[in-house]
């Protein structure tokens, strides 16, 4: 096993983070544009968090299950390719909307797209990079994914801008487009010659870096076409009675989906009394946000109880090292809540400052997006290559403890940023607090996909998409809005609230100290004893 990447290694790691950069670019452009398309299609507020969220959300989530598993049998640069593709037209559509039913076509096949992003592109770089070097190839991954969101303000408002200032009135623009439409072309054109880059690039051997061969999947489509079915309401049942699972497969089944509704009724009724909301009417329909909010997570975690039996019966090896391995749940309950940490911090921050200080949103979008952008990238690059000689010397620990230590210390700077005086203080104290808030990435993501072998990474990732969709993106914003509201607004209060997840995060780090290398050890063993042929 080469203790050094060979090139091929460093032009894939290029090319994934560019597919990174420009996934991360298509997905936020919507945010820095949402005032203009409101403006200019007659939209609300509701509609445009449909749009950005749940929407999104939803389709990237379920389709990461059937495309991660895609990813684990086939060629990644192929599939890649083709979901660039897909994503990059379904971004261009949106230049051309005249409506919220386009816009929403557009959403619903960039999530599709962006599905095969992680699971396709870890695999890749894992079979190219060994072991002692990953923490740097997924620092490198995690450095892009932060300049494509830095991008997406900084594109998105400068040509948008632009392009009005040059076709303003009394000027007819080339197709009758607008900047914001403009902006959704322009965001598109990367996407084709990246996607032939990665169809032309050399794929690897999967599991070639672990000395772990598999063997050649023989119908990748159909076993990715059975997943897409089994996860989806109704679909699950029909494949488990095909597969003669028994009616107490079944039954457990339908059990799973009435206490998740029960306890999402329960949840949304809890939330409507701590924070009373007005209905949403959104395409004709009178909808309560609370009840929108839980269905939609309770959707994802339907989705992820199908997709675990699923696999006990369509891929047994997988499922025995996945349920088998402690150490990978703690990981992606690690993942999942931290993040859930992220996306309440980063989604209510820019209205903090604004409602703090009464800065204008042209200064906080620039100062404050390009400050995230440039420090999202360097906490990744410290910690990634540290990780790595970190674990050269205590294992698989030695990642931990740095993701350890840098969540642990993440709640106290956080304390010290929302009470910062001024301006010139938060930003101060904010940058020490991103590094922080983008350490453990790579650390964390080292360990997770270290506990499967390599055919499996492909579905490690999208169980971890999922969960993260699910608490992150569902949950993060939502808690915070629901505290500002019990506060009267109190938007810093709010937003530290969300570190009181912290303590919880540090304990399941110490159990995942203790059995991180153990568990990683054993699932060769677990994957042959359920049959798997090496």
């Amino acid at each position: 096993m080469p203790a050094r990447p060979r090139r091929d290694a460093w032009i894939c790691l290029g090319l994934v983070g560019a597919m990174q950069c420009l996934a991360m670019l298509d997905r936020n452009i919507l945010a820095i544009l949402n005032p203009r398309i409101k403006a200019d299609l007659h939209i609300g507020d509701a509609e445009m968090g449909l749009l950005y969220g749940t929407v999104f959300a939803l389709f990237y989530a379920v389709f990461s299950l059937p495309l991660g598993r895609l990813a684990d049998g086939w060629r990644r640069g192929w599939l890649l390719a083709i979901c660039i593709v897909l994503w990059s037209l379904a971004t261009g559509m949106a230049g051309f909307a005249s409506g919220f039913a386009m816009l929403a076509i557009s959403r619903l096949g960039v999530g599709i797209g962006e599905a095969a992003v992680q699971p396709a592109g870890t695999s890749l770089v894992f079979d190219c990079f060994p072991k002692s070097r990953r923490g740097l190839a997924l620092a490198v991954m995690g450095a892009m994914l932060a300049a494509g969101l830095g991008l997406s303000s900084v594109l998105g408002g400068m040509a948008a801008d632009g392009w009005d200032h040059a076709f303003g009135p009394g000027h007819l623009a080339p197709l009758g487009l607008k900047g914001w439409q403009f902006a959704f072309v322009l965001a598109a054109l990367p996407g084709v010659p990246l996607a032939i880059l990665l169809a032309l690039m050399r794929e690897p051997v999967r599991g070639q870096s672990d000395g772990i061969v598999s063997r050649v999947d023989p119908a990748p489509f159909r076993a990715s076409l059975a997943v897409l079915v089994a996860v989806l309401p109704l679909g699950v049942w029909w494949t488990l009675a095909r597969a003669k699972a028994g009616s107490r497969v079944i039954a457990r089944n339908a059990l799973a989906l009435v206490a998740i509704s029960v306890v999402m009724v329960a949840l949304a009724h809890f939330c409507a009394g701590l924070s009373p909301r007005p209905p949403l009417h959104l395409l004709g329909l009178t909808i309560d946000p609370h009840a929108l909010q839980w269905t939609i997570v309770g959707i994802g975690g339907y989705v992820v109880v199908n997709f675990l039996q699923s696999l006990r019966l369509a891929d047994a090896p997988t499922h025995a090292v996945i349920m088998g391995s402690p150490a990978l749940w703690l990981c992606l309950f690690v993942g999942a809540l931290q993040t859930t940490i992220n996306y309440g911090v980063m989604g209510f921050t820019p209205a903090f400052l604004m409602k703090t200080w009464h800065l204008s949103a042209g200064d906080v979008g620039l100062k404050f997006g390009l400050l995230s952008a440039a420090i999202g990238m360097i906490g990744p690059m410290i910690s990634g290559p540290l990780s790595d000689w970190l674990a050269a010397r205590h294992g698989a620990g030695g990642r931990v403890m740095l993701v350890a230590l840098s969540l642990g210390v993440s709640p106290f700077v956080a304390m010290a940023v929302y009470t910062s005086p001024d301006p010139a203080t938060f930003y101060l104290r904010f940058t020490l607090y991103s590094v922080i808030l983008t350490m453990w990435l790579p650390p964390l993501y080292a360990v997770l996909y270290e506990q499967v072998l390599p055919r499996m990474r492909g579905q490690t990732a999208a169980l971890y998409i999922l969960l993260m969709t699910i608490l992150g993106l569902g949950i993060g914003p939502y808690w915070v809005g629901m505290v500002a509201d019990r506060t009267h607004g109190n938007l810093g209060t709010a937003i530290l609230s969300v570190n009181g997840l912290s303590p919880v995060i540090v304990i399941a780090l110490l159990a995942l100290w203790r059995r991180a290398d153990r568990d990683a050890a054993g699932a060769l063993g677990r994957a042959c004893a359920a049959g798997e042929l090496v």
